[in-house]
């Protein structure tokens, strides 16, 4: 596990790829804004709450893609918290989460903006998008777990951060076919999914601890 007194003392060799990504995902955000501009300007004569309340799609993708990009932010922020060396695939494997991250604005357009009309193929795409984020995400971990570019001591919980994406992999591929099955359900999965990686390190412990349990059960069988 990292303490706080080694998080204080690594080593900057990371500093400006967490800084860059930071910037990234500040303007992912930023893109989100220049939907709410279309309903600034009423038009027909509306009025400025009456057209509010006829354009509410804007702001509906507006609060999905922020939310869809703070808990990749939350989650991009955990695994860094453990990877203190970089090389330069890495770099390309954090490019490649951050492309996703960057595309996140438009699925959730178009969600917002066909959800009634065409809500299937809607949810889908922002679906997809979810599940090559997943996919991004566990690349990152896999690489940084493989080549050592976490400390020795915080190998064997970020084996279990690792195993968060996996499993997230078959859980979106699962709801991205969902999707075309059962509007709510799919929501629903969403949700739950939206649940669990908003607290990522929480997730990651519970995995940490059944694995410690369960190598202590079988170290205790061999005992016997």
């Amino acid at each position: 596990m990292l303490t706080k007194k080694q998080a204080e003392n690594r080593p900057n060799e990371t500093a400006r790829l967490e800084a860059f990504s930071d910037g990234v995902f500040a303007i992912a955000i930023t893109l989100l804004v220049l939907e709410l501009i279309q309903i600034l300007h009423p038009q027909n004569g509306e009025s400025t709450l009456k057209s509010y309340f006829h354009h509410w799609e804007p702001l509906l993708a507006f609060l999905i893609g922020f939310l869809t990009i703070l808990v990749c932010w939350i989650n991009h922020h955990h695994v860094f918290d453990y990877i203190n060396k970089t090389d330069s695939k890495l770099l390309w494997l954090n490019g490649f989460v951050l492309l996703m991250i960057t595309f996140t604005p438009f699925p959730t357009a178009i969600l917002a903006e066909y959800l009634e009309s065409e809500g299937k193929y809607a949810l889908a795409i922002y679906g997809f998008d979810y599940f090559m984020i997943s996919i991004a995400s566990y690349w990152l971990c896999s690489y940084s777990y493989s080549r050592f570019l976490i400390d020795h001591e915080d190998r064997e919980f970020f084996h279990c951060v690792r195993l968060t994406y996996g499993y997230s992999i078959i859980y979106t591929f699962i709801a991205l076919l969902v999707c075309f099955i059962s509007i709510p359900a799919a929501i629903v999965l969403y949700l739950i999914l939206f649940s669990v990686f908003a607290f990522p390190k929480e997730f990651a412990m519970k995995l940490f601890k059944r694995r410690q349990e369960r190598i202590r059960k079988i170290e205790l069988k061999r005992k016997a």
